[in-house]
C-alpha cells in the first residue's frame, strides 16, 4: 500500500482498484473463487499463531478504551474461534456458488426466450465493529458471490483484521484472482468512514455492522445504497402453552450463550397465566445464572432490578434482560411492534395456533418458535457465513450470505426476432 497525503485519495485509490477487480470477479469461475477460499482458510489455521498475537495488541487497546465484558468477548480470539473462522471460510467455499444461477426462465409468444439469472452487485463496503471474524466472513461471502469489497473493520479490532486480511489476500494469490478484490482500508482514522460513504463512483451498497450508532451515522450520511443492520432487540414470548422444561432450555440459551451477539435475547415477555409459576422460575433461574433481571410487577424477584420504561426496546449486548409481564399473545404482539427492532423476535408455545399468529402478525426479518434466539446466524442457517442480519425490506433480509449479495439481469435471446 502506498502511502497517499490525504485519506481522500487514499479511499479513491482503494475505490478504482475494487471497481478493476470486480469487473474481473464478474466472471470468474466458481473453482477458481472456491480454491481461493481453501486457501485462504489453510493460511488462517497456519497463521494462527501469528492472528491471536495480534488479537492481544487489539484487547489491549481495548481495555485501555474501556470497553465493557461483552464487547472484550466480541473481540477476542483463541484457538477456537480461529478454527471457526477457518470452518466459516470452508463452508462458504463449499456453498453452491449464486453467480450465473437461473432464477426464472419462460418463453414470448413473439419467439423470445428471456432469463432472469444471478449477477453480483460490484463493489461492496462494509463498516464494522469490534468482532474480527467479520473480516473473514465478509471478505469470503464478497467473493463467493463475485463482488469486491472494501473492508473498514472498527479501530479495536485493527491488528486482528489486518492479520486475517493478509491471509485472504493470500488465498486470491494461491487462485490468481485479483489481490484488490478484498482490500482492508489501512487506517483507523474516522475519515476514512464518511469517504467511503460518498464513493457512489466506485461502491455499489454499504453494510454497515455495529451498533445503533454506527448504523444511525451511516444510514444519515451514505449517498451509497445501504443494507442496514440495526440493533437486535431480540424478543422472546413465554405463552401459557410453554413447556416448561423446552422454555428453561431456551430462555438460558438465548440470554447467556453469547450475551454480545445480536441475537441475544433483550427482553422476556410472560403471558399473565403462568407468571406466578413457570414465569417465576424462568426469572429465578436467570438470575442464579448471573443475569441481572429487569422486572416489572409480580416477576420481581428477590435478586432482580426493578425495571423503567427506558428497558423496553433496550440492547444491552450484556447479561442483562427485562422481563414483563403481559395479557396475552396480542399483548406480545403489540409489545413487540412498539419496542422491536424487526430483527429476532421468539414464541414458546406448545400451541400451534399461537405460533401461526405470532408468525403471521409479526413482521420481523426472523421469527422463531421453540426455538434459541442465538440461531439468528447465517451459518445456522446454512449460508456458511453471514455479513449480517439485514431488518429493512428492501433487497435483502434476514442473514446476509452470498445469493443475497447478487441482483439479476435479464437475458434476452432472439433468432432476428423483431416488434411488430
Amino acid at each position: 500500500m502506498k502511502d497517499f497525503e490525504t485519506i481522500p485519495a487514499l479511499m479513491a485509490d482503494l475505490g478504482q482498484r475494487a471497481k478493476t477487480a470486480s469487473q474481473d470477479l464478474a466472471f470468474a469461475s466458481a473453482e477458481r473463487k472456491h480454491a481461493a477460499l481453501i486457501a485462504a482458510a489453510d493460511a488462517v489455521w497456519s497463521n494462527r499463531v501469528e492472528i491471536i498475537a495480534a488479537n492481544k495488541k487489539d484487547l489491549e487497546f481495548g481495555r485501555e478504551k474501556g470497553l465493557g465484558p461483552a464487547m472484550m468477548d466480541r473481540l477476542m480470539l483463541d484457538e477456537a474461534r480461529v478454527q471457526g473462522m477457518v470452518d466459516g471460510l470452508r463452508a462458504v467455499a463449499d456453498q453452491p456458488d449464486p453467480v450465473g444461477e437461473v432464477l426464472a426462465e419462460w418463453d414470448m409468444p413473439s419467439g423470445l426466450n428471456i432469463r432472469r439469472v444471478r449477477t453480483p452487485l460490484g463493489v461492496i463496503g462494509v463498516i464494522y465493529e469490534s468482532r474480527p471474524n467479520v473480516t473473514a466472513d465478509a471478505g469470503a461471502l464478497c467473493l463467493k458471490s463475485g463482488n469486491a469489497v472494501i473492508l473498514r473493520g472498527g479501530s479495536e479490532s485493527f491488528h486482528s483484521s489486518t492479520a486475517i486480511h493478509a491471509c485472504l489476500v493470500e488465498g486470491l494469490k494461491a487462485a490468481n484472482l485479483p489481490e484488490d478484490s478484498i482490500q482492508l482500508v489501512p487506517t483507523r482514522d474516522r475519515a476514512a468512514v464518511q469517504e467511503l460513504l460518498t464513493m457512489t463512483d466506485y461502491v455499489d451498497v454499504i453494510v454497515p455492522r455495529g451498533g445503533k450508532g454506527l448504523v444511525g451515522l451511516v444510514q444519515r450520511e451514505a449517498r451509497v445504497p445501504v443494507f442496514a443492520h440495526l440493533e437486535g432487540i431480540v424478543h422472546i414470548y413465554l405463552d401459557k402453552a410453554a413447556d416448561p422444561r423446552k422454555a428453561l432450555d431456551v430462555v438460558l440459551n438465548a440470554k447467556t450463550r453469547r450475551t454480545g451477539i445480536c441475537g441475544a435475547a433483550e427482553c422476556l415477555l410472560v403471558h399473565q397465566d403462568v407468571v406466578e409459576t413457570l414465569g417465576r422460575d424462568l426469572i429465578s433461574a436467570l438470575i442464579a445464572a448471573g443475569v441481572e433481571v429487569h422486572a416489572q410487577g409480580p416477576l420481581a424477584l428477590e435478586g432482580s432490578v426493578a425495571a423503567t420504561e427506558a428497558d423496553w426496546g433496550k440492547e444491552y449486548l450484556d447479561c442483562i434482560i427485562a422481563a414483563k409481564p403481559v395479557a396475552d399473545l396480542d399483548a406480545a404482539i403489540a409489545h413487540i411492534r412498539q419496542y422491536g427492532s424487526n430483527h429476532t423476535d421468539c414464541i414458546l408455545t406448545e400451541d400451534p395456533d399461537a405460533a401461526s399468529r405470532f408468525f403471521e402478525r409479526l413482521d420481523s426479518a426472523i421469527l422463531m418458535h421453540n426455538a434459541s434466539t442465538q440461531f439468528a446466524d447465517g451459518g445456522e442457517f446454512g449460508m456458511g457465513a453471514e455479513i449480517g442480519i439485514a431488518t429493512g425490506k428492501m433487497h435483502a433480509r434476514g442473514p446476509v450470505g452470498a445469493a443475497q449479495l447478487t441482483s439479476f439481469k435479464y437475458l434476452v435471446r432472439g433468432d432476428g426476432t423483431i416488434r411488430d
